[in-house]
Formats: structure tokens, sequence, C-alpha cells
């Protein structure tokens, strides 16, 4: 492509950077914000990037993190390789505005995705919030979080937590580099959706990352999604075995596509496991690990002992998250089953959520299970932790219909992205939001809200009206959907189920 002297151009400390015009906003892709994790530095801490000579050419964003083909938001595989460290930057000027910058991770059951896609386009939130955006890819699967200390050694002390450090080392990137981008470094508000928002919910609890933002928002996760170390280590040492390798050298040496390989097989069996009822961390054995070290105890125990109270929350779910996953084949009988399985007394779990969806048939209700079990219970634990400890947080329910598929997902997970990056008409949206005219009415709203939080840290704004912080007593949820408003603890018959639970 020819180089125009139009091309905007901005120094950082890795070196000048060359990005691209459009539609009124500045892009900056394919940064590289730490060395390629290859070679001796495969399963070990992300180091620095050692910068580079000349103008760096980033007006294209970086391959993605090394995954096998999934059910990400995209419909092609992603074009992948392990040197992935690499960050995008929208703003709207190069200048010295100091604006609000907002972090995106992106999701994917920690083992997918990317953060160059089309959904997670910054220019409204540029050109309409005057905010800047930073996406970022970071390591997945088995090579970002496999937990190895008892085959690669004290290197991989903490392998468990590595696509948590690649974060932490972007989030330090930010504050040394935002401002060449019009941004403020001391107002990063972090942000993520699915595995993106458990992200965010783990750096709650990581000491490292303390000081590196001032808000976040946790989109369908929380602070749940841990391992155990005992378990991690468990499932490494079965890494291992697959690979057939016994120390670091090994495991360095092993090809890619072998690592990407086992790990699928390994996820395959913990989710039988997970059917049949012998626990485990299920069909995401690849997660973080609380090692003591990075994550010395479980996000949420940081959160409820005060470690991030000065750090405001917007906290949510959609109301019908795990129809994206399917229905179960479920009758009345299978239904008691499981919920056997969830409470102690099934027959009345079973009554209250029919009560709180009277139209619903045996596998929705399971399904409503699987929600709140997954989804909608973290996130309230999350709330209560933060509000417990006198920190500041907001919980919204997003709860507008896909009409996709005959409407049979209803407000699944991840329907909402589009919404609050106000990218509706973006490539493969209007697949998940069906027929009918879009709802711009309400991503104006739901954009509007996000980009509030991002600059004052509270997302109340004039179209949605008052939101008052969430609090044990009143529990305040903004519904974001065809209506709009408040409500007090929705749902709450069936929130009460899972007291005393995880």
């Amino acid at each position: 492509m020819p180089i125009h002297k139009t091309e905007p151009v901005t120094l950082t400390q890795g070196g000048e950077l060359r990005g691209r015009e459009r539609d009124g906003a500045l892009l900056f892709a394919g940064i590289p914000y730490a060395a390629p994790p290859v070679g001796r530095l495969r399963f070990r801490a992300p180091e620095p990037h050692p910068g580079w000579q000349g103008v760096r050419d980033a007006r294209r964003f970086g391959p993605a993190a090394p995954q096998l083909p999934g059910t990400g938001l995209t419909a092609a595989p992603l074009a992948w390789e392990e040197d992935c460290l690499t960050l995008n930057v929208c703003t709207p000027a190069l200048d010295e505005a100091r604006r609000p910058v907002m972090v995106w991770i992106h999701g994917g059951g920690f083992r997918s995705g990317k953060g160059g896609i089309p959904w997670y386009d910054g220019r409204s939130f540029a050109t309409r919030g005057d905010v800047v955006t930073v996406t970022i890819n970071y390591r997945l699967g088995a090579l970002g979080f496999a937990h190895l200390p008892d085959v690669g050694g004290a290197p991989c002390a903490s392998s468990g937590l590595n696509g948590i450090r690649d974060q932490i080392f972007a989030l330090a990137w930010v504050q040394a580099n935002i401002a060449a981008f019009g941004g403020d470094p001391e107002r990063v508000t972090i942000a993520g959706e699915s595995a993106g928002a458990m992200c965010v919910g783990t750096l709650l609890g990581c000491p490292d990352a303390r000081g590196l933002f001032r808000g976040a928002v946790a989109q369908s996760g929380a602070a749940h999604h841990v391992l155990e170390e005992a378990t991690a280590r468990e499932i490494g040492g079965t890494l291992a075995r697959e690979l057939h390798v016994e120390d670091l050298a090994g495991l360095q040496a092993a090809e890619v596509e072998d690592i990407l390989n086992a790990q699928q097989r390994i996820e395959a069996r913990m989710t039988l496991r997970e059917r049949d009822g012998s626990g485990g961390p299920g069909g995401m054995p690849f997660q973080p690990v609380v090692e003591g070290r990075i994550l010395p105890r479980t996000p949420l125990e940081a959160v409820r002992a005060g470690a991030v109270q000065d750090v405001h929350l917007l906290v949510g779910t959609n109301r019908d998250e795990s129809t994206l996953f399917g229905q179960p084949e479920v009758d009345e009988e299978r239904l008691q089953r499981i919920a056997g399985r969830l409470f102690e007394d099934s027959e009345g779990a079973v009554a209250a959520y029919r009560r709180s969806r009277p139209q619903a048939a045996p596998p929705e209700l399971a399904t409503a299970f699987g929600t709140d079990q997954t989804f909608r219970i973290p996130a309230i634990r999350l709330l209560e932790a933060q509000s417990g400890a006198g920190g500041k947080a907001w919980q919204y329910l997003f709860t507008w219909r896909s009409r996709a598929f005959g409407g049979k997902l209803g407000a699944c997970h991840a329907l909402e992205i589009p919404f609050t990056w106000n990218t509706l008409t973006h490539p493969g949206v209007d697949t998940f939001l069906g027929p009918g005219e879009l709802p711009y009415a309400l991503a104006d709203r739901i954009h509007g809200a996000w980009t509030a939080f991002f600059h004052e840290g509270d997302p109340a704004t004039p179209e949605l009206g008052q939101w008052p912080c969430f609090d044990a007593k009143h529990r305040a949820v903004m519904e974001l959907g065809d209506r709009v408003g408040l409500l007090e603890d929705p749902d709450g018959e069936t929130r009460v189920l899972w007291e005393g639970r995880r």
C-alpha cells in the first residue's frame, strides 16, 4: 500500500508508528506491547519488546493468538501466530486532550478470539464519545493458562496466569504510551465480555495491576472463573503427558499445532466429566490460576477485602445468556435431576423458576439454571463484594431479544456487544440480531451509558435517568431492552436459592 503524507504518525517508547484515518477517527493497529512469546519465552512471563528503527507500519491488525477454529464472533477462522502480543488504538486525535481510555479484553472461553474484529470498532467511541479505545491480544488456551511448575520448574511458577500477565503488560504499555494518542493514563477503564470479563474480574485480584486502571466493566463474566492450584497442576501434568514431554525444553520444542490438539482433547474429556457429574472445570480447563503470587487469593476474596475499593465497577448480564450454547434435551424428570445437583430442594427450585418464567418448558428452565450458575449469580457476588467493601458498583440487565432463529436466542450471550460499541451495522451483527428494524435508539442509550462511565465513572445519563449504585438492601438494576428503566432485585426469589453457594 502506498504511504500518503496525510497518514498520522506518533511516537511511542518503542519507536514511531504510522496509522490511518477513517471516518474521522485514527487507527493504529498491530502495535507490539511485549516481546514475541516464542522460543525460550513460550510458557514464560512476558518481556519488553525491543522496539524498532524507523517508522513502523501500524495500519493492519496483527494475527490472533494460536487457536483452533471455534464458535467465535467471526464466521471465518482467524489467522494466528505465536507472535501475537499486539494491541490496537483508536483515537479522535493525536493531541494533548487527555481523553478517557477504555482497554477492551476480548472473550472466547480463554481459548479463542482477538482484539481486532469489526464488533470492537472504536470509531463511535472516538467520534461520538471522545474516548480512546485500546483492544488487545493475549495468549490463549494452554499457551496462556497451562500451569506447569511441575514440568517447567521455576520459569513456569506462574504460567497458569501468563494470559493475565500479558494483559497487565498491555496495561503498563498504556500507562507509558497512551498520551501519545491523546489519552489520559490516569483515566483508564478496563472492560471485557465473557472470558474477557472474567479476565477483568481476575485483574481486580492481581496486586501487579493496581493503579493501572480506575474503572472496570464486566459484561457477562465476573470473578468466579479461576482454578485452584492443585487442579491446575493436574491439568498441566496431563498436557505434558499428551505432548510426551518431561521438561521446559520439551514444552518449548513442541509444535504449536500439537499443543492446540492436546488442549482440545483435554477440554473434551473435562466436558464429559462435568456432564457425568464428576466435577472439575468443565470445558474451560485452561483459565486463570490462584497460584499465590501473581494472584495471591481468589479475586472475589480480594474484592471483599477492599483491594479495589477505589475502582468503580459496571457489572451485568443478559437475560438468556445460555441459549447461545444450545438448549439441552430435557424433560420434567431430567429437569428435576439437574435441579437436584444444584439445590437441596429441587422441587421448590423448579417451582420458583417456573414462577419467574411462567411460559417456559423444561429445556428453557434448564437453560435458565445454566445462565444463573455461570453468569448472573457470579455477577451478583462481585457486586455484593464491592458494595460490601465500601466501593461503588452499578448493575445492568440486558433484555433485548434477538429475532434470529425464530426468536429462540432471546437476550443471549454476547448480544449486548454491538449495542455497547454501537456497531449494529458491522459485519456479522445482522445475523445475530435477526430480521427487522435495527434498534438504534437502544444502542444509542447503552453506548451513551458506557461512554459516561468512561468519562465520569458513573453510567447514569439524562436519557437513562437515575441509576443508583448497587447495594445489598435495594439491589438496583438498570434494565436495558425494549423496556429501559430501574428494577429492584429482579427475580429475587430465584436469586435467594443460590445463597450459600459459590
